[in-house]
């Protein structure tokens, strides 16, 4: 199977241009990591929580909506998500002038609903994810708009391949780097464009144990689905796998690690104490990793951390905090 090459991916981060910011990178020094994973571990940090739309997404729903021609963009576009793809949808939707109508499940965050309005989007709410991926085919249908999908698809894979390039670039050299799973367009975008420029990097993609479709897909060696998304970080709980960014995942990433809820909050709690970052669990599952199931394997090793998202109202937030004081 042919996937992104690196002047594609170059091309891609041309075409995004000033609509994209290249977000910056940090060595995590403090006390209290170093105590954690010890002092000859460099622990890299790429910030996309600075990004557009607060998450990663803003890239591969540009690249979507800038490979429409006018008569489809005139149409207008669909998408569904828990919160910060249909963010980055109605974001991307408003910058083209056109319309979005975003499905999210009923247990989506406040707060990312009322970003996707306040972007101009058309919120249609679910009774759950799985829900949402069929009334989101029913809009996509009845009203012809495209559908960007949150994971899959060549566009959406190389926005995300746009972040594995910039991260490649600013952090040469690196042992591992951890990147969190969702429906794997992350994870298959940036391993696509890491091993590409830095073939020695081992890259580990980490799941909640409440949502772990790659785990199932990759024992079975193809893309599975699961019946109930059982985590904190919904934005990491597809429902299901799908075969281009699972193609690519199963050729780029090295090894898969599970997390389970406690250890993202304990995370998040780390991040805010020692980082001054306020993220959601997502955005602290790869700190997670490195913190728990990594810690050992990775000592002394320059390692990538990729900081993904950060939509969390205030209060969500201090509860799971609150939950994960320590590690």
């Amino acid at each position: 199977m042919e996937f992104p090459s690196i002047d594609q991916i170059r091309a891609a981060r041309e075409r995004l241009g000033a609509l994209i910011l290249e977000t910056p990178l940090w060595h995590w020094r403090t006390r209290e990591i170093n105590t954690l994973v010890g002092e000859d571990t460099q622990v890299l940090l790429k910030l996309e929580l600075f990004q557009h739309t607060g998450s990663f997404k803003a890239r591969g729903a540009l690249l979507n909506l800038l490979s429409l021609d006018q008569a489809a963009l005139a149409k207008g576009v669909t998408a569904v998500s828990a919160g910060n793809h249909a963010i980055a949808v109605a974001f991307a939707a408003q910058l083209m002038g056109t319309t979005a109508k975003v499905v999210m499940p009923k247990t989506a965050n406040p707060f990312r609903v009322a970003s996707c309005r306040s972007y101009g989007a058309e919120v249609v709410l679910a009774e759950n994810v799985t829900d949402a991926f069929t009334l989101v085919q029913q809009i996509q249908l009845e009203e012809g708009r495209a559908f960007v999908h949150p994971f899959e698809g060549e566009q959406t894979v190389l926005g995300t391949a746009t972040l594995g390039l910039e991260f490649a670039t600013q952090a040469p050299h690196l042992d591992a780097v951890i990147i969190p799973i969702g429906g794997g367009g992350l994870c298959a975008g940036m391993a696509t464009a890491i091993k590409q420029l830095q073939p020695n990097c081992q890259v580990f993609g980490v799941e909640p144990e409440g949502a772990d479709t790659m785990h199932r897909s990759f024992a079975a060696g193809a893309p599975r689905s699961i019946d109930t998304v059982r985590t904190i970080a919904d934005s990491l709980g597809a429902p299901h796998a799908a075969p281009y960014s699972f193609s690519l995942c199963q050729r780029f990433v090295d090894e898969l690690v599970l997390i389970d809820d406690d250890a993202m909050r304990h995370a998040m709690s780390l991040l805010f104490r020692s980082m001054k970052l306020a993220v959601e669990p997502a955005g602290a599952a790869a700190t997670a990793a490195l913190c728990g199931p990594l810690r050992e394997r990775l000592r002394g090793k320059r390692v990538g951390v990729i900081v993904c998202g950060a939509n969390l109202d205030i209060t969500t937030f201090a509860q799971q905090v609150a939950a994960g004081t320590t590690l």
